[in-house]
């Protein structure tokens, strides 16, 4: 099942592959990158059907002329522009916490922890593939919550519960030889530190 499984994500590739001859280039690609006026019109005509579409060409115009006017700074010179500063640092900062926040390790040591947990081994990837798709269904939560509450917040709320069940995920791991019931805390607290870091970063 698993190569069958792990093969069919070639057939979204194939349909890809297949239908995107037919679909039309993007306008804004057309009349800004390609200068072709009459070639964005027809896509847009394709895309919108009928019509008089001259306030979205306009739209567009304004997109190109103020694109021009911005200068394409170089990574050194985002580096030494001081306005850019603060942006730079916060990040910086989000991207060394997203890959120091433990994920990896918890989907690299989930496996072990599944089998200490007693699962049979025939179950343990499919408790994977749980966790995997708890990932993806709270990023799909995290969509709808964003505009509800923030980016800061769920930054702070995710990686703050991420640290509060890695101290509780410490604590079981240690005692789990002590009581049984342990293994199926850590098991609980894998599938809500992935649900959090969904969530949040």
């Amino acid at each position: 099942l698993w190569p069958w499984l792990l093969a069919s994500s070639g057939l979204s590739t194939l349909v890809q592959l297949v239908t995107l001859p037919f679909f039309p280039d993007s306008p804004s690609y057309l009349l800004i990158q390609k200068g072709n006026e009459e070639a964005c019109r027809k896509a847009i005509r394709k895309l919108w059907g009928e019509g008089d579409h001259q306030a979205e060409i306009d739209d567009i115009m304004k997109e190109k002329a103020a694109m021009t006017s911005t200068k394409t700074l170089r990574v050194l010179e985002v580096i030494k522009e001081r306005s850019l500063r603060w942006q730079l640092y916060i990040l910086m900062t989000v991207m060394t916490t997203l890959q120091l926040c433990g994920i990896n390790a918890i989907y690299f040591y989930s496996f072990e922890v599944f089998h200490t947990a007693k699962f049979e081994e025939y179950l343990i990837p499919y408790v994977s593939l749980g966790v995997g798709l708890c990932e993806c269904l709270s990023s799909i939560l995290c969509s709808t919550l964003i505009d509800r509450f923030g980016r800061k917040v769920l930054l702070w709320g995710g990686y703050t519960l991420m640290c509060s069940v890695l101290a509780l995920l410490t604590m079981t791991l240690s005692l789990q030889h002590q009581f049984f019931w342990m293994h199926y805390c850590s098991v609980i607290l894998i599938f809500l530190f992935v649900i959090f870091y969904g969530i949040g970063p």
